[in-house]
């Protein structure tokens, strides 16, 4: 299969999965995650249709998006560490993995330096799984409110990973969990505050994400084959 073939794929079952749950397809954003896969690798994917392109890691984002050259919305999906802020501003349409409020305190005061507004989502752990980053969802409306003030930042809504098991039932917890927090905090009606999107789902779960409310899903072997070598 192409990865044309296997992006339309994954936009059909997308779309079923919206129906599904009565909802529009338009409403879901498909972020093609491009982690080890080369620049010829996006190159092909953004002539398929992908409009949104995913990367993990801040140094390989770096290493191939001067390969690329064509128009697309880059978002960094992965952890982001404090000393690299300074390497992504300006360089991504939205940072999804924001997970205290010392890290968006960071990219708001590069922001001020470099005259950029950067939009990101806020990190929830929803499965409670310690091997995952992001934050505690008790403390995610005390740090919105925080986040609010920040002068360089739109925080735009939520983003967390599902737990690593098969069981549907599971998954779907966690994903409406993310739903439903983000419900609370658009419903406290802070200024500058939109919660639009909820980025949740990869490759295995991204049609249940979808069914809880997904705006944005983030599927990458699905549609780009098994990790590459770049």
């Amino acid at each position: 299969m192409s990865i044309r073939e296997n992006f339309e794929r994954v936009r059909d079952r997308v779309a079923a999965a919206a129906v599904g749950a009565g909802r529009t397809p338009e409403e879901i954003t498909i972020i093609g995650v491009t982690k080890t896969h080369g620049p010829e690798t996006v190159i092909e994917a953004i002539k398929a249709g992908i409009t949104d392109v995913g990367e993990n890691r801040v140094q390989e984002f770096l290493s191939k998006v001067d390969d690329v050259g064509l128009d697309v919305r880059w978002h960094l999906i992965g952890h982001l560490q404090t000393n690299k802020v300074n390497k992504v501003i300006g360089r991504f349409a939205m940072i999804h993995s924001v997970d205290s409020f010392n890290l968006a305190e960071k990219i708001s005061n590069a922001g001020e330096r470099e005259g950029v507004v950067t939009d990101i989502l806020l990190e929830v752990n929803t499965s409670g799984e310690k091997s995952k980053f992001g934050l505690v969802p008790d403390e995610t409306m005390d740090i919105s409110e925080r986040v609010s003030g920040l002068p360089a930042v739109n925080l735009r809504g939520l983003m967390t990973v599902g737990p690593w098991v098969d069981d549907v039932a599971v998954l779907s917890k966690a994903f409406a969990g993310l739903r439903l927090l983000g419900e609370k905090i658009d419903a406290m009606k802070i200024d500058n505050i939109s919660i639009e999107h909820l980025s949740m789902g990869m490759t295995d779960d991204f049609e249940i994400a979808v069914a809880e409310g997904a705006t944005m899903v983030r599927p990458g072997r699905v549609i780009f084959g098994e990790r590459g070598t770049f």
